[in-house]
């Protein structure tokens, strides 16, 4: 189980990855066959299941993100701790939006999910 400690640290440190641009630094935060899960992987990847797995994939998808949004900057709002899972609310470029995250053993993210302000 993660401490609220080592929830506002991984959420310090994913919003600091997305604001630098560093799709390596970003990416250093998931396992390597991780699941992420957004609506706009519909739009940006024509991928209708909105699922994407392993870091091969996703890097491809938020390297388009990277290009297509220079100036993306993401603002935390609020950090909230469940059980092997982390949920970040913040604003970005898509508004107010969260991202629920679960931990593998490794202690690196096995899957995330997106969600936009409707």
């Amino acid at each position: 189980m993660l401490t609220p400690e080592q929830a506002q640290e991984f959420a310090r440190e994913w919003i600091d990855a997305w604001n630098s641009h560093d799709l390596e630094r970003i990416l250093s935060h998931y396992e390597d066959d991780f699941e992420m899960s957004s609506p706009v992987i519909i739009q940006t990847m024509g991928e209708p299941s909105g699922r994407l797995k392993g870091k091969e994939l996703v890097s491809v998808y938020w390297g388009r993100a990277l290009a297509r949004y220079p100036e993306l900057h993401f603002d935390q709002k609020h950090v909230m701790v469940g059980v092997d899972s982390v949920t970040i609310i913040y604003n970005g470029v898509r508004g107010l939006s969260a991202e629920v995250f679960h931990f593998g053993v490794s202690g690196r993210v096995s899957s995330a999910f997106a969600h936009y302000g409707a």
